[in-house]
């Protein structure tokens, strides 16, 4: 369970306490008064308090707090802090330009800190840029970096399910494509089926030697066959989508014995079949066999429907390249069935487009003509067909551009931070090599000679941070001493050179001061003026 709010506020703030309090003791910072010491915690209890809510604030008082305590910022009793709270400001804030300012601001005010009150103003400005740096900006990126994969992991949920949410609607419109498919199939063969009923029922009501009582019943029965097929068609139709075309399942029958079986059940049709062995003859199975059979049979039962007793005509004609098959229908002599839109002519001019050819329908002289022409070598391209595999999708773009914001920020902050570290180095070995005075030069050296007598001799530069914890006393109180380094290695404790020199300018003593890991020893070359 996750704890309480201000429960999390106190184990923070008691973790930035620690350092706070245990600093000073353990010698890693400068000894404060105790009125100082609880003036930073209560800063501190502050800065948590408003963490939550003004993570800028939070910082702002930490920085301050540093600032007050080191001219330089960085602090063993609140860097720890000064970096969870920029952490924090990273995690928390929308907005990122409001921290550039406050890291600006800061290292302003460090700096300026550093020109009125600091010992050694060059290390110090160093030590206060590589905080700002390492101690301010790179947590703040941290922060950044974390908040940003956090988005990102709630935006890639978020895209998962909207993806598992269109994948469920394709699944959903495929089965409905199938459902539209399965009851086309059924409106073309129980409708050309019901259709042959009919005509049964039609040739047994007018047969001469039929009883009055089973020429009504054939009546009805041709009624109810008529009837059945055209709810047949208005039920498919609602279920049928308009950009599919029919099936093209195989029909089990040809072209030739389809026009047959339809002459058995009554209907007045011939068959012309091509002089050349046409598809209509070769063993069902070829999409242009499958095409040209469902448009004879869907012109077969339109004939029966809508012009019973019409004379029915099915010709086969072969090309260069393909098949055409025209069913021509003259005047039906009884009524009818009217038409309900044409979605059947509509279907099967989508069915031979789709494969290629072409398809006409309309009237012709007092009947009806349909004609298709089929390629030989036909390939179907029905709409249904499975998707192919999708190549794999480009990187999500949102999340590409934050990655590469994240990544240049990184990058940015790592360059500046050697470029830092790299100018500091130089600016330390620069130091540090022009203030050498060499053992042989500091031997020549006689008391009582001028500044400008020891002008040629002296380095150009004297040592920043002199061991005076080690030199022994001055020799007068108003003596101005300067210290030189006796070697030019760097990195490592060497042997120093102080030269004391009184208000006229002349050199009172001269004195060498060990490294630091040699033990203390009265220097044999301390000289005084008597």
């Amino acid at each position: 369970m996750e704890r309480p709010p201000l429960r999390r506020a106190c184990l923070l703030w008691a973790a930035l306490a620690v350092p706070a309090l245990t600093a000073d003791r353990l010698g890693m910072n400068e000894p404060r008064a105790l009125e100082q010491q609880v003036a930073g915690l209560v800063v501190l209890a502050a800065a948590v308090a408003v963490a939550r809510r003004r993570p800028l604030a939070a910082f702002a008082l930490t920085a301050v707090l540093s600032l007050a305590a080191a001219p330089a910022l960085f602090t063993v009793s609140y860097g720890p802090a000064l970096a969870v709270f920029a952490l924090l400001l990273g995690l928390r804030a929308d907005r990122g330009r409001p921290a550039a300012v406050v890291f600006g601001a800061v290292g302003c005010l460090g700096t300026a800190r550093i020109a009125l009150l600091g010992v050694d103003p060059a290390a110090e400005w160093v030590v206060l840029t590589g905080t700002v740096l390492f101690g301010c900006v790179f947590p703040w990126l941290g922060g950044r970096s974390w908040r940003q994969s956090r988005q990102l992991a709630e935006a890639g949920w978020t895209r998962a399910a909207r993806l598992e949410g269109e994948q469920r609607i394709a699944e959903e419109r495929a089965r409905l494509r199938e459902r539209a498919r399965i009851a086309q199939d059924m409106h073309d063969s129980l409708g050309h089926e019901l259709s042959l009923i009919a005509l049964r029922a039609g040739a047994l009501q007018v047969a001469p030697d039929l009883p009055d009582h089973h020429r009504t019943a054939a009546a009805d029965l041709r009624a109810a066959a008529a009837d059945a097929t055209e709810r047949l068609h208005r039920v498919i139709g609602v279920l049928r989508e308009e950009d599919e075309p029919p099936s093209l399942t195989p029909p089990g029958e040809t072209v030739e014995q389809l026009v047959a079986r339809a002459a058995e059940s009554g209907l007045p049709v011939r068959w012309e079949p091509a002089e050349d062995r046409t598809p209509a003859r070769r063993p069902a199975g070829g999409v242009a066999e499958r095409v040209l059979y469902r448009v004879v049979r869907e012109a077969l039962t339109n004939a029966a429907r809508h012009a019973p007793g019409a004379e029915v005509t099915v010709a086969a004609e072969r090309g260069a390249e393909g098949v055409t098959v025209t069913v021509t229908s003259g005047r039906g002599s009884g009524p009818g069935v009217p038409s309900s839109g044409g979605t059947g002519l509509q279907a099967l001019r989508a069915a031979v487009t789709a494969v290629g050819g072409d398809f006409e329908a309309g009237p012709c002289g007092q009947g009806f003509r349909v004609r298709a022409y089929v390629p030989e070598e036909a390939t179907a391209t029905p709409a249904r067909s499975a998707p192919a595999p999708a190549a794999p999708p480009a990187p999500y773009a949102p999340f590409t551009r934050a990655r590469r914001r994240v990544a240049l920020a990184f990058a940015t902050a790592l360059g500046a931070g050697l470029v830092l570290l790299g100018g500091a180095f130089s600016w330390y070995a620069y130091t540090e090599t022009h203030s050498v005075l060499p053992p042989a030069s500091y031997a020549e050296l006689r008391l009582g000679a001028t500044v400008g007598d020891l002008a040629d001799v002296l380095p150009e530069r004297t040592v920043r941070d002199a061991p005076v914890e080690r030199a022994p006393a001055p020799p007068s109180t108003g003596s101005e001493c300067r210290y030189y380094r006796a070697s030019g290695e760097l990195l490592v404790s060497v042997d120093h050179f102080r030269l004391c020199f009184d208000n006229a300018g002349r050199l009172v003593a001269k004195d060498v001061i060990p490294r630091a890991d040699l033990p203390q020893r009265p220097s044999q070359d301390e000289e005084f003026v008597r």
